[in-house]
């Protein structure tokens, strides 16, 4: 895995990772996500983890993390003092049990779908073209490009 991501520029650092609790990593995930940054957080806290060997458990940590992606520091550390975004995490949990879903990376597409662990490429297009076909979707998009967000993306429908 680590020979697979450095061909497409990722660095992973397992030999350094500091195991640790997440549960608060993802609850500044949903918090960030009611600020429009739940992209730039999730991404931040990945390269912190995988490639800085950072210890994403300790709410300094993430505190430093969130403000680096514009996240107001009071804001976070009031919300990692607190129990606050607990419920919306465990709701992911139950809607992952729900589904099936037991490791990561684990991709969902149209609540029906699967892609399951680190895939090449091709195995992606194969089974996104799969999926567009069974669908009766549309592989147009429009000319200012697919709007998506942390819900997903929208596809027009042929």
């Amino acid at each position: 895995m680590v020979q697979m991501a450095k061909g497409v520029g990722v660095e992973f650092n397992f030999d350094t990772q500091i195991l640790t609790n997440t549960f608060d990593a993802h609850r500044l995930t949903m918090f960030a996500k009611t600020q429009g940054l739940m992209h730039e957080m999730t991404e931040r806290i990945l390269r912190a983890y995988y490639t800085e060997s950072k210890h994403i458990g300790d709410h300094s940590t993430l505190i430093e993390l969130a403000v680096e992606v514009g996240l107001n520091r009071e804001e976070v550390t009031k919300m990692l003092a607190s129990t606050s975004m607990s419920n919306e995490v465990r709701a992911d949990e139950q809607e992952a049990s729900e589904y099936g879903i037991r490791s990561i990376p684990f991709f969902l597409v149209n609540k029906k779908y699967a892609i399951s662990g680190a895939q090449a490429t091709e195995v992606f297009v194969e089974s996104m073209n799969s999926i567009i076909d069974q669908d009766g979707l549309s592989k147009e998009l429009t000319e200012d490009g697919q709007a998506c967000d942390e819900d997903g993306c929208e596809i027009p429908k042929r």
